[in-house]
């Protein structure tokens, strides 16, 4: 017998909302049960923040209904947290958190709790509100793009913390490592609705591409039959008979359903990248490099050399220089010792992580076209601004925006669209992958992965970085540095403890005082009782069979032409492979408890 899902703590039901003309949400279904720790997953555009924002209820959707569990707790860490008092303590407890769990939380992201609140970086802007959220022990967290700003070792706090929390978790994020470490079920936002996949992320590629797949069948079939009515409009309705009606409205309805299909289906980027001619085989060479700032040694004696067509990742804690190390690797900045050797007919983009290059108050065609005119000169060759624009997602009528409008996913769009024009043999991209969304992390990587000239990355992003560095240079904040061949994995295995040790969380809670010695317990039972003995052979059976079940299930869903043929099928597989999959953990954790409850016994006798 399967048993009651458990009942959610917060949820949607239908909610809708619109966006100006256009509507954002239609029909949006959404729960989550306790301790479920899941991802929210769309392009950037589709309403990931704002549906995090319903869930939070600090706005309101336009119809549906969002219901909440009676003393339901809700921790929101948005994308730009506004951080407020004195110090970074009277922020952590203005939410209700006892003091010694504000600062226990601050300790474990690394602040100070003394810190003013004011002149905070972006690293430590979202450590402090990521720790004002777990020291509220809430019953439900929700992150947006929690990870941005963070360096890795920060972001392996983060998991810790995630993991160590009771609280049911509802994370939106770009940071694919991230996400298959702590998540156990998918939401995927698009087309305006939610769908659900009870897996972690690490499956949730091979489910999209499933599900795209059979839609694409569904447009080609709906192509069809519009070929089969337009050939029967056109020879078969001459005298408008009644019984032709029908059938004339229903090719009305199918145009319709196809133009509402076209115009669902997201736009794609059509970034490039060229080189600006061969640079010399040695890009740069340094010897000795040592660096400080007053007392704050950022290298010492570090040297390392770059050819044409390396992929160069530095990766350290936020503030242990890798900014400075680049400087100084393309001759921006003087060592204290040692020296740079720069290569010959090196051409430089640069795209920083501040997004310093773009003035707020500039438009999207200033910033395309800073010498005035229609024209943007991509790679050598003239196009038009709006053409061009289209490329990396934006619309005709935000070319006239401020740049202070954009979202933080659209100002990097625009950053990459204006380096990507002029071509450069050396692209360093700092943070490159803040705000972006997966799809347009896919193609940046595809890009750069054919991109003939030399690449230095600074990125926190660990799957980004394994998949594109041949080489990695780790930052201690010390001024130790190391470069070793292969990426974020590579560096790992090869370094261990670098960086220092895992991170050490602290409880939500304080432990409970001990209570007084308890009088001698009586003797208990040496075994199992008959009906546990008799459950626990159940269970045993139960958790050998269900795995058959989900493998037919998971084998059935994994045909690509189901959704298109049954759709209705294509749901009842879903649930039912979810409900056993729920199934199964309950069996194995009722099973783990009555096995350990009789070996226990056994040791007693």
């Amino acid at each position: 017998m399967t048993p009651p899902m458990r009942a959610p703590v917060l949820a949607l039901k239908d909610v809708r909302l619109a966006d100006g003309p256009n509507m954002l949400f239609d029909g949006v279904d959404l729960a989550l049960e306790p301790r479920t720790r899941a991802c929210l997953v769309g392009r950037n555009g589709a309403g990931k923040s704002t549906l995090l924002k319903i869930l939070a209820g600090t706005i309101q959707g336009d119809a549906g209904e969002r219901t909440i569990s009676p003393g339901t707790t809700i921790a929101f860490v948005p994308q730009e947290p506004d951080i407020t008092g004195a110090t970074v303590l009277d922020y952590a407890v203005s939410g209700g958190a006892p003091a010694h769990q504000a600062e226990a939380a601050l300790q474990d992201f690394g602040i100070d709790p003394a810190k003013p609140a004011q002149g905070l970086s972006g690293g430590e802007t979202r450590r402090v509100a990521l720790a004002k959220a777990f020291a509220e022990d809430p019953d439900v967290i929700l992150l947006d793009e929690p990870t941005n700003h963070l360096d890795i070792l920060a972001i392996e706090v983060l998991e810790a913390e995630i993991a160590a929390s009771r609280a049911a978790a509802l994370i939106v994020s770009h940071d694919r490592a991230f996400l298959e470490r702590v998540t156990q079920r998918c939401f995927w936002l698009e087309h305006r609705q939610v769908r659900r996949l009870e897996q972690g992320f690490s499956a949730f590629d091979d489910w999209v591409e499933r599900i795209e797949a059979a839609e694409a069948e569904e447009a080609r079939r709906l192509d069809k039959a519009i070929e089969r009515e337009k050939h029967w409009l056109a020879r078969g309705v001459t005298a408008r008979r009644a019984r032709n009606e029908g059938r004339r409205r229903r090719l009305i309805a199918m145009r319709e359903a196809k133009t509402q299909w076209l115009k669902e289906q997201r736009g794609s980027l059509n970034m490039g990248l060229a080189s600006s001619g061969v640079s010399g085989q040695r890009v740069a060479e340094a010897k000795g490099l040592s660096k400080a700032f007053g007392e704050r040694v950022i290298l010492k004696g570090f040297s390392t050399r770059i050819l044409r067509g390396d992929r160069i990742a530095i990766v350290g804690p936020n503030g242990a220089g890798k900014s400075t190390l680049v400087k100084l690797l393309l001759g921006e900045l003087e060592p204290d010792a040692g020296e740079v050797k720069l290569g010959t007919n090196l051409t430089v983009s640069y795209i920083d992580q501040a997004r310093a290059a773009l003035s707020p108050e500039m438009t999207l065609k200033d910033v395309l076209t800073p010498q005035g005119g229609d024209q943007v000169m991509v790679r050598g060759t003239p196009k038009h601004v709006n053409a061009y624009a289209k490329d990396f997602l934006f619309k005709d009528s935000q070319l006239r925006q401020p740049v202070r409008s954009l979202s933080g996913g659209e100002r990097n769009r625009l950053l990459l669209a204006r380096a990507l024009a002029s071509p450069a043999n050396v692209l360093v991209l700092d943070e490159p992958t803040n705000d972006l969304d997966m799809d347009t992390l896919d193609l940046l990587e595809d890009m750069l992965a054919d991109y003939d000239g030399t690449l230095i990355l600074v990125s926190h992003d660990r799957d980004f970085v394994d998949r594109l560095a041949t080489s990695t240079i780790g930052l201690d904040g010390t001024g130790r540095a190391v470069e070793t061949p292969g990426g974020w994995q590579d560096f790992l295995s090869q370094n261990p403890g670098f960086f220092g040790g895992p991170p050490q969380i602290h409880a939500a809670k304080p432990a409970a005082p001990k209570a007084p010695a308890a009088p001698a317990a009586p003797k208990v039972a040496a075994k199992l009782s008959y009906k546990e003995q008799r459950r626990l052979a159940e269970l045993e059976t139960l958790i050998a069979d269900l795995p058959g079940k989900m493998a037919t299930l998971e084998t059935a869903l994994a045909d690509p032409g189901l959704y298109g043929r049954d759709p209705g099928a294509f749901d009842r597989f879903s649930r039912a492979l979810a409900a056993a999959k729920d199934q199964l953990s309950a069996a194995e954790e009722e099973w783990l408890e009555l096995e350990a409850r009789r070996e226990a016994l056994e040791a007693g006798r």
